[in-house]
């Protein structure tokens, strides 16, 4: 036979007196104040902005074909808030073809800030001098897991595939698109499919003397990640 173990209640001999109720609602206090505090303190982690700046074409392209960059300068590359933005973010996160096109550059662009390159293909870093580089893989928001474990606070995202893959998985909190007065036809689009609808709260537009158009806007919290 199966021995069947059963719970007991303890019964309290008799009610709690008023005095007694008040003890253990004030034990149930600090405990659940504990627990909070506890919580807050140590599972919680700040959260992480992931935002995109970037400029384009009139006719919404990040690059040529070839990811040839030119076309840019058509706005005379006038101080348009680059710099301060850059200042502002403390970890940058680029796909395998951006990199590839930022070795071109020469110098390494990103000066000490920590870059991840995310690729799910081994790639050689030997070549950047002078930079913080690392690989990461994952999917979008495995990549935003990962970067909030390293305490980041706020990612700059940049890389056209790299762009739509986290808009489409509702990570990107802000964006700042910069269009150039120019037409190319043809190229590496800003935008792709998307799962939904993105609601973008619009933030300002900015004109620059050399023909720049910059909009700025926050992804809508229906958007995002829950």
């Amino acid at each position: 036979m199966r021995s069947v173990h059963r719970c007991r209640m303890t019964r309290l001999p008799h009610p709690p007196k008023p005095s007694q109720r008040r003890k253990l609602l004030g034990l149930g206090f600090l405990a659940q104040s504990a627990l909070d505090k506890y919580t807050s303190g140590q599972l919680r982690r700040p959260a992480i902005k992931l935002s995109v700046f970037c400029g384009v074409s009139v006719d919404g392209f990040l690059a040529r074909p070839d990811n040839a960059l030119d076309f840019l300068d058509a706005g005379g590359q006038e101080p348009h808030g680059f710099e301060e933005f850059y200042g502002s973010v403390d970890v940058v996160a680029i796909g395998r073809k951006t990199f590839e096109v930022v070795l071109k550059f020469g110098s390494w662009f990103y000066g000490k800030k920590p870059v991840f390159v995310l690729s799910s293909r081994p790639l050689d870093l030997s070549s950047v001098k002078g930079g913080v580089v690392e690989q990461m893989s994952g999917g979008p928001a495995e990549i935003v897991r990962q970067l909030k474990s390293r305490g980041f606070k706020h990612a700059y995202i940049d890389g056209g595939v790299t762009i739509q893959r986290f808009l489409a998985a509702g990570c990107i909190d802000r964006l700042v698109i910069t269009r150039v007065p120019v037409l190319i036809g043809a190229g590496i689009p800003l935008f792709g499919p998307v799962p939904r609808d993105i609601s973008l709260r619009h933030v300002a537009t900015r004109s620059y003397k050399g023909g720049l158009v910059q909009s700025e806007y926050e992804i809508g919290a229906e958007a995002q990640i829950q």
